[in-house]
């Protein structure tokens, strides 16, 4: 024991002396390798390497001995201790028997009084094992009622279709008593039924969940037509607010006091309406049985089922194959009638879906919503392209616009973006004008037709109304007694009314489209239609069915008309527009329908003209070496002064003053370019200075009744009309003066003469005979002195034939 207990000393090899051999201390380290327990693989090793393995067996027998005699002294030093040890051992063995014969006398009196407390012992084991048993029992009956409870409980909500309720019986029945129930019986019948449970309820619930898919169709369509018409009502109260709006600002032209309070108006119905759409979406039944309610039943079970990714994708596959469904466009029926059901599907469907991202508890994302939407969004364009590209009428252009335009109204309240749909509507918007003006063109082509070109009779107040002051095309502010004889025929009405709905229509389709500032579009095509369409129809009009003076005049005043409501035209474009007139005045052109009105008058003057040369003709019975002038002028002076009379007082009634003074001006120059061409032509051979002073009466007669005519114009109108008799006045005034070598003074020729042709003026002068030059008037006057006048007409002849 005492050398176990011993611990075992490192021996370290003793440091040789320098003259020690390297055998010595090779044997030195050996030992102390194998007293260290070392490896002595190295010492191997080295002796085979360097040939002498005898020297290391030498090394070991001598350890081996040195060991031995170790090993002789520790066994001799203790030998006694162990003989000690054996002594000890001897004396001790008879004490222990003593003990074992102690020992078993206590183990039989321990055995006689111990064995009825073993009995009673046992029958107390036995009774706690019983009872323990029955405590058991007892707490397994406890379980399997509460289970029986549980499952019933479970049964009744199954047959009342409360399924959560079911599933969470079930859910408590897995966890609670799966493992712990006592019945094996039972417990097979939890592990079969459970799962059958939640199969029931998920079936029933996706059947709820399919009769749900089925019936939000019919909803979302009656949603979407609810929700646009409540847009399309919205719009019209704000289009009722521009039309008061506008009357107020044409009253407060009038009168400020009376259209104070003529905005102030309350719409008490405009919250109701506007939340219409929104009370039927809450999740529940509303006016239109728009019930999330089995939606969102569904969801929560398939939640509690642990299957709500799965219901997640299901519901939107679902939902997806719906939309894709709602796309098909009917070949059977005009997309004319059934666009309106087509837009309405999609507007109830994304407003269905708004309704259920925002309270659906995550069943669909935004980026899902987002993608339905742009799938929508791009097939209603492609959709839209393709039937605008097939309509040929305007008029189903524009009522599908307004109801795309209602839609995008209706969507972009719950966030979608419609900036697409309203490009497809801006792109085709040049096609949308071509339409109208074609319409336009055919419409206005049949109403100039049927013009008879007789001044239009009202004889009430509303035909006024509606034919004049509609169009604002009256001369005054005071209504006229009835039955009123218009100045223009039924065409400028009809006309009129054509082009302010072209307005209306083109305001219609530019409205509501993304564009806040569409009065210069409007304005452009408006140029279009009255430059292009109204004038070319007048001109065609004015070129083929003009046959008379009184049609001319009727035309001539229809243009007058029509160039007062053009204003109107414009003023009505920037109203419905929104922009205040001042900035429509400001970009306001010329009349566009000066080439009608210029034709209009030329072709009246025209047949003036024809009608005045059949009395110019009367010229010709002019006695142009007269004796003595005439007093009351010429006979076919007279003869045209009565026709224009007559012409004047028939014209006055419906010709604005400035056509007239217009007309009657190219009449006039009309005239005095005759009497100067007849006395210019070869039918006069010559003259005298009677039969000049017999044309100056003519002339006076004209300038007479031009001034007549003076309370009719202004006092410039007046002085332009004599100013077309200038050509004649200027050559009567030159051939009757007394120096008419001043014609070649440029000044007074700028002044006096400037209308004159100096080579008209030679010819005619050279016509021109003194009274003295009559035959053999030269034998009588020989010798006399030359009249000056006659002297200064030869020099001016002789310098302008130098000049010419």
């Amino acid at each position: 024991m005492q050398l176990s207990a011993r611990t075992r000393r490192k021996v370290v090899p003793a440091t040789a002396n320098g003259g020690d051999s390297a055998d010595k201390l090779d044997q030195l380290l050996l030992s102390s390798a194998i007293c260290n327990g070392e490896d002595l693989g190295p010492f191997v090793r080295k002796a085979f390497a360097s040939g002498k393995p005898e020297t290391l067996l030498q090394h070991l027998r001598q350890f081996s001995r040195s060991k031995e005699s170790e090993i002789e002294e520790v066994c001799k030093a203790h030998y006694q201790d162990f003989i000690l040890a054996v002594d000890d051992l001897r004396s001790l063995l008879s004490d222990v028997d003593s003990l074992k014969s102690a020992l078993s006398d206590s183990n039989s009196k321990l055995q006689s009084v111990a064995g009825p407390l073993l009995a009673s012992l046992d029958s107390y084991v036995e009774a706690q094992t019983i009872s323990k048993n029955i405590d058991l029992a007892l707490k397994s009956i406890v379980s399997c009622v509460k289970l029986m409870e549980l499952c019933s409980r479970a049964n009744h909500h199954l047959s009342n279709n409360n399924f959560y309720m079911a599933l969470k019986c079930t859910d408590a029945l897995e966890s609670e008593f799966s493992d712990k129930t006592p019945s094996s019986t039972l417990k097979r019948m939890l592990e079969k039924k459970t799962p059958s449970i939640r199969s029931y309820i998920e079936r029933k619930v996706n059947k709820e969940f399919g009769d749900w898919l089925v019936e939000i169709r019919v909803v979302s369509r009656n949603l979407g037509q609810l929700a646009i018409g409540q847009a399309s009502s919205a719009r019209q109260r704000e289009e009722d607010l521009r039309i008061k709006q506008r009357q107020a600002e044409e009253q407060s032209r009038l009168s400020l006091r009376d259209c104070v309070y003529a905005l102030q108006e309350e719409d008490d119905d405009e919250n109701g309406l506007s939340n219409g759409v929104e009370s039927d979406s809450n999740g529940g039944a509303g006016l239109l049985g728009f019930d999330l309610t089995p939606l969102y039943r569904a969801y929560h079970i398939h939640q509690t089922l642990g299957l709500e990714d799965r219901f997640k994708q299901y519901y939107f596959e679902n939902r997806k194959l719906q939309l894709t469904s709602d796309f098909q466009v009917s070949s059977m029926t005009p997309f004319l009638e059934s666009h309106q059901t087509f837009f309405a599907q999609i507007a109830g469907f994304f407003i269905v879906e708004d309704r259920i991202l925002r309270t659906g508890g995550g069943l669909i994302s935004k980026i899902e919503v987002e993608n339905l939407w742009d799938a929508a969004v791009s097939k209603m364009c492609s959709v839209l392209e393709d039937q605008f590209s097939r309509m040929q009428t305007a008029n189903h252009l524009l009522l599908i616009k307004d109801y795309v335009s209602l839609l995008g109204v209706t969507l972009r309240r719950y966030g979608y973006p419609i900036d697409a749909l309203l490009d497809v509507l801006s792109k085709h918007r040049d096609k949308y004008h071509e339409l109208l003006l074609s319409d336009c063109r055919k419409q206005i082509s049949e109403a100039l037709a049927a013009d008879k070109f007789e001044q239009m009779l009202m004889k009430k107040e509303y035909e006024y109304s509606m034919n004049v002051l509609s169009f604002q095309i009256q001369t005054s502010d005071i209504v006229p007694a009835f039955p009123y004889v218009a100045p223009f025929s039924s065409t400028v009405p009809d006309c009129c009314r054509i082009v302010r709905s072209f307005i209306e229509d083109s305001v219609s389709f530019m409205s509501y489209g993304g564009h806040l500032e569409f009065f210069d579009v409007v304005k452009k095509y408006l140029d279009r239609l009255l430059g292009e369409v109204l004038d070319e129809a007048l001109l065609k009009l004015i070129n083929s069915s003009v046959h008379g003076v009184s049609q001319a005049m009727q035309v001539a005043a229809n243009m007058a008309v029509l160039e007062r409501a053009c204003d109107f035209f414009f003023r009505h474009a920037a109203q419905l527009s929104g922009i205040p007139l001042r900035m429509a005045e400001r970009s306001r052109r010329q009349f566009p329908l000066t080439k009608a009105r210029d034709a209009a008058e030329e072709m009246l003057s025209g047949l003036l003209k024809n009608k005045v040369d059949g009395f110019m003709s009367l010229i010709e019975n002019v006695n142009w070496m007269a004796d003595e002038p005439l007093q009351n002028g010429n006979e076919y002076v007279n003869e045209v002064i009565i026709y224009l009379e007559t012409l004047v007082s028939t014209a006055q009634q419906i010709l604005p003053a400035q056509v007239l003074r217009r007309v009657l001006q190219d009449v006039l120059s009309h005239i005095s370019e005759t009497i100067v061409g007849t006395v210019y032509g070869d039918s006069v051979k010559r003259f005298n200075i009677n039969a000049i002073m017999g044309i100056d009466v003519d002339i006076r007669l004209l300038e007479s009744f031009a001034d007549n005519l003076a309370p009719l114009f202004t006092d410039g109108d007046a002085n332009q009309l004599k100013t077309a008799l200038a050509e004649s006045r200027q050559l009567v005034n030159l051939l009757l003066s007394n120096h008419p070598e001043n014609f070649l003074n440029p000044v007074i020729r700028e002044r006096s003469y400037n209308a004159l042709d100096h080579r008209k003026v030679v010819t005619i002068s050279e016509k021109l005979r003194d009274p003295s030059d009559r035959l053999f008037g030269t034998f009588g006057s020989r010798g006399a002195k030359q009249n000056p006048k006659k002297k200064s007409l030869d020099a001016l002849i002789k310098r302008l034939r130098d000049v010419s």
